[in-house]
């Protein structure tokens, strides 16, 4: 009965964990370009036991499972919702993509997050995101602004378009996007980095950016409210499962006295 304590406490703590996921999509609902995320399971360490009666071969082993554990997380990476903002530095994907983005410390990052800003610096100012973060153009650079820059523009291609003393100047911001989407590491504040899963980067194709939109979450209520529910009644299961283990034990050491 122990084993079947064990196999039941199994499914409880992995259950609790895929509510905790769902809880924390539920939560970043309106949370801009977050990505929804999914617990996949597989079968715990099996262990061939032998059938009575029945020769020592393959056809005569019995396959016997311990419980349940958690094989990874999937991120779902199709697109948001739009959303209008009418805001200039506002730029949302159509497609698959990603911004480049560079901290303090020269670490690059990716996001789909494109609500932007200018930071007010000594050189000038740079567009940045809600963190602060570094937007990069195509040569791999931060876009830097003038101090007096007006009539700020993004066209579907990216280009970044503003009037500084009457002349027009243009720079192209940089939209990647990787072999292996699932590869990339989750750093928190809906930005990634790349690693040796993900592939290099590669420039995107066949998207369109828009001016004074960005991407919503992709959380589909409905699908997490659904998920919830089958993971309250597996959860039921594996407590009605530890519940009776823990009665047949009491059954058979009553049976000793």
């Amino acid at each position: 009965m122990f084993e079947a304590k064990m196999i039941a406490a199994t499914g409880l703590q992995n259950q609790q964990r895929r509510l905790d996921t769902i809880a924390n999509n539920v939560s970043n609902v309106n949370t801009t370009a977050y990505k929804s995320v999914r617990l996949d399971f597989k079968d715990a360490l099996y262990t061939a036991g032998i059938v009575p009666g029945l020769p020592r071969s393959p056809e005569g082993n019995q396959q016997k499972g311990h419980g349940v554990l958690i094989a990874g997380t999937a991120k779902d990476f199709r697109g948001g919702n739009l959303q209008m903002t009418e805001r200039p530095l506002d730029v949302a994907i159509e497609g698959e993509g990603f911004f480049e983005l560079r901290d303090i410390n020269g670490n690059l990052l990716y996001t789909r997050n494109g609500a932007f800003n200018l930071s007010a610096e000594e050189d000038g100012a740079y567009l940045v995101n809600g963190d602060g973060l570094y937007v990069m153009d195509t040569n791999g650079e931060r876009i830097r602004l003038p101090e007096f820059a007006e009539t700020i523009g993004i066209g579907l291609d990216g280009t970044l378009s503003f009037m500084q003393d009457g002349e027009q100047s243009e720079i192209r911001i940089a939209v990647y996007t990787f072999r292996n989407l699932m590869g990339l590491t989750a750093v928190g504040g809906s930005n990634y980095a790349e690693s040796a899963a993900s592939g290099e980067k590669t420039p995107a194709e066949d998207i369109v950016l828009r001016q004074g939109t960005i991407e919503g979450s992709n959380v589909n209520l409905a699908e997490e409210m659904t998920r919830m529910i089958r993971t309250q009644r597996a959860f039921q299961l594996a407590s009605r499962a530890l519940s009776t283990a823990d009665e047949m034990d009491g059954i058979a050491n009553n049976m000793r006295r």
